[in-house]
């Protein structure tokens, strides 16, 4: 089973509302974030970003280039990273 990434509901509507150009960026940096996170977490190694907490699965990063900055939370258990918090500075 490979990695997936979820956005939550408010995330979504954020990615949505932004230009096409910047909305695809958005979306494959979070495809490629759940592959680069995801193998980090089998590997036993740091995932990208800022940890926000001790457990080392909660994690902050902006996206090169772009005006965007993510929280997410790696869940190993089902292979996934959520992202509840995404914010776009327009």
């Amino acid at each position: 089973m490979s990695w997936s990434v979820f956005a939550g509901e408010i995330p979504t509507q954020t990615v949505l509302a932004m230009p096409p150009a910047l909305a695809k960026a958005t979306a494959n940096f979070l495809r490629a974030l759940a592959i680069e996170a995801g193998s980090a977490c089998d590997l036993g190694r740091p995932a990208p970003g800022d940890p926000l907490d001790d457990t080392g699965l909660r994690h902050s990063l902006e996206i090169p280039g772009e005006p965007v900055i993510i929280e997410y939370l790696i869940v190993p258990e089902q292979q996934q990273i959520r992202v509840p918090v995404l914010v776009w500075m327009n």
